[in-house]
């Protein structure tokens, strides 16, 4: 497997969004989700409606899932951007259950499969020029790579990306030297 980078260009985060929500408004509020949460693509993608909203006049402040990998209890806050996209996104199923899925595919109602959200984000990914390599743990890293370059403190990331050491979390979120220069560049004391 390859290893994938974050996304560094919130230009290219609301691009990529623009050209989902033309396409499907599901495609854009998955990945809205995954860039504002940290989960996994196979968590995100096994999500219900029910883990959102209550009724379809009442949401969940919070998300709380089992993580399939390591089996751990993780809750979080819905952030206001991932709530907009998903109101979005739900009032076009307005028949919605509590029990369907949240992100389905559009053949057979099951969730939308790992293969079918890398291809849909690669195809978003291509048409704005990104040339990183890019697939669905993109996701994840974009968020740990923007909660660390906005100040939020290394330990907080990885507690939250769930890993064993703060090399491990630096490494995953993709700091490059282009990152580093910016400290000694920045100073100037």
């Amino acid at each position: 497997m390859n290893t994938v980078e974050p996304i560094r260009d919130k230009r290219q985060i609301e691009a990529i969004r623009k050209i989902l929500a033309a396409q499907n408004l599901r495609d854009a509020a998955w990945f809205t989700l995954g860039i504002n949460s940290g989960l996994r693509i196979g968590d995100l993608l096994h999500l219900t409606v029910g883990d959102v909203r209550e009724t379809p006049n009442k949401w969940r402040d919070r998300i709380r899932v089992t993580e399939q990998k390591t089996g751990k209890t993780k809750d979080f806050p819905l952030s206001a951007t991932a709530k907009k996209a998903l109101q979005a996104y739900l009032a076009t199923r307005p028949d919605a259950k509590p029990s369907d899925p949240l992100f389905p595919s559009r053949k057979h109602g099951r969730p939308l499969q790992r293969g079918q959200a890398w291809q849909i984000l690669r195809d978003a990914a291509r048409a704005v020029g990104l040339t990183d390599p890019i697939g669905t743990h993109t996701l994840r890293k974009t968020f740990g790579y923007f909660a660390y370059t906005s100040g939020v403190d290394l330990a907080i990331i990885q507690q939250i990306l769930n890993h064993s050491s703060p090399g491990t979390t630096l490494a995953y979120i993709g700091i490059r030297r282009e990152d580093r220069d910016k400290v000694y560049l920045g100073l100037n004391l």
